[in-house]
């Protein structure tokens, strides 16, 4: 199943995508579900969705503007330096026993095919191709072992950097954070679609044509169960929250020379089996 967010003229709902085009759920569903973060909170206290899959399309593709599929998730929890390769070319920083974490804000996330906002006051943007893991279900102190269990799907994620805020000091917020500076989408692919070969599944950064960024999910130092397992040591999941699991190795600001976006760079992260997500970068208000 691929739930994902839209607007469609002037009403923002949710929704599935299938062969046939796009399943107006939150229409079908009477307007009684504010959206998709709080349809998955229902999903988890017990409710339960007619098999719509076979459904006739209230619209296709291309009616619509994608919205990032959860748009204004509880918490957004980032990974760094989770790729062999991304921390040897960062200088092997972040060689620690437990995840290196941060938070992005959801006004710094877009939807597919919708503008990365540059930010002007930097010329050091730059592009990471993620996999975003979607929870669903209230998760607390879960074990590796069951950490599936909490896991509603997957998503692609551009983990968008301003380098030189990310490094005035230790702490990454500030270069993760610029307005529409990243994105999430096109939707999310549950995990039933997924899971079989999932460390297989290549995930790569195609920038203006040219490809940047390929690993397997495989090669993820800590894999999905062990950060949910670590993230659920001291903090509560909860449905529609997202873990953006780290970037491979390739990014712009570690190339010689440094390659970083400008207004115009069209960005794509591309997932087997996930989705490809689209964006191009636009240039700042005022610029």
């Amino acid at each position: 199943m691929r739930l994902l967010s839209f607007i469609h003229g002037d009403r923002a709902s949710f929704g599935l995508r299938t062969d046939r085009g796009i399943v107006d759920l939150g229409a079908r569903l009477g307007g009684r579900v504010a959206d998709l973060r709080a349809l998955l909170d229902l999903l988890d206290r017990g409710m339960t969705l007619p098999d719509l899959r076979g459904a006739e399309a209230d619209f296709r593709a291309d009616e619509i503007t994608w919205l990032p599929p959860v748009p204004r998730p509880g918490k957004i929890l980032c990974v760094g330096l989770n790729y062999a390769e991304h921390r040897e070319e960062t200088g092997g920083r972040g060689a620690h026993a437990h995840p290196t974490l941060f938070v992005r804000f959801p006004d710094s996330l877009v939807g597919h095919r919708r503008p990365l906002r540059h930010p002007g006051i930097s010329q050091q943007y730059d592009y990471e191709a993620e996999l975003a893991v979607v929870i669903g279900r209230r998760a607390f102190d879960v074990p590796a072992a069951r950490a599936w269990e909490v896991v509603l799907g997957v998503s692609c994620f551009m983990d968008g950097s301003v380098r030189d805020f990310q490094f005035h000091t230790g702490q990454f917020t500030p270069g993760k954070n610029f307005r529409e500076s990243g994105a999430f989408g096109p939707e999310i692919v549950t995990l039933d679609e997924v899971r079989e070969g999932f460390g297989a599944r290549v995930i790569r950064c195609v920038v203006d044509g040219e490809e940047r960024q390929r690993a397997t999910l495989g090669e993820m130092i800590f894999d999905v169960p062990a950060l949910v397992a670590y993230v659920t040591r001291w903090t509560v999941l909860e449905p529609g929250d997202v873990i953006a699991t780290g970037t491979p190795g390739g990014v712009g600001f570690a190339r010689t020379p440094p390659r970083f976006l400008a207004p115009g760079s069209r960005v794509v992260v591309e997932i087997d089996g996930v989705g490809r997500l689209e964006n191009t970068v636009r240039a700042a208000e005022g610029a």
